[in-house]
């Protein structure tokens, strides 16, 4: 396993890999020692560092979210991804897509223990009624996520 930090316009994100797919992306508070950088880390690098600039809407980078989670988090983690750039979808009509009935909650607690920030992105979810909601990183990183997307 790959463990890597990088700042961002976010912040420091540490960036953990596997041989050849991300794992794990978190938001860190300070840096701290990197292991030596591997390709798929350097990949995710440079599209995130495009991202950031406005330069990229899709992540190419292979991902692995299922090493860990429930069968019903990872459910929410796929949907997840089925977001499009710059739209935003409620907990309500995630929870719809998933099981088909208001398991809202449920979808924002396994929204809120997405392990792959930013790239899965959970930041595109939204209270019913319009409000920011909640986020692992922050409400003020999700606005500025949003606000890279243009919402």
């Amino acid at each position: 396993m790959t463990v890597y930090f990088k700042a961002f316009d976010v912040g420091w994100l540490r960036i953990e890999a596997d041989d050849d797919a991300i794992v794990r992306i978190d938001y860190s508070d300070q840096a701290e020692p990197s292991d030596d950088m591997t390709p798929v880390v350097e990949q995710c690098i440079r599209e995130l560092s495009e991202y950031f600039k406005g330069e990229r809407q899709n992540f190419d980078v292979k991902l692995n979210p299922e090493a860990g989670g429930t069968d019903f988090q990872q459910s929410v983690w796929k949907e997840l991804r089925k977001i499009p750039y710059g739209e935003t979808i409620s907990y309500k009509t995630l929870a719809e897509r998933i099981s088909g009935s208001n398991y809202s909650r449920a979808v924002a607690n396994a929204n809120g223990k997405n392990p792959i920030s930013i790239i899965i992105p959970c930041h595109r979810v939204i209270a019913s009624n319009h409000t920011l909601g909640g986020y692992t990183g922050g409400l003020d990183k999700k606005k500025l996520l949003l606000d890279i997307e243009g919402q």
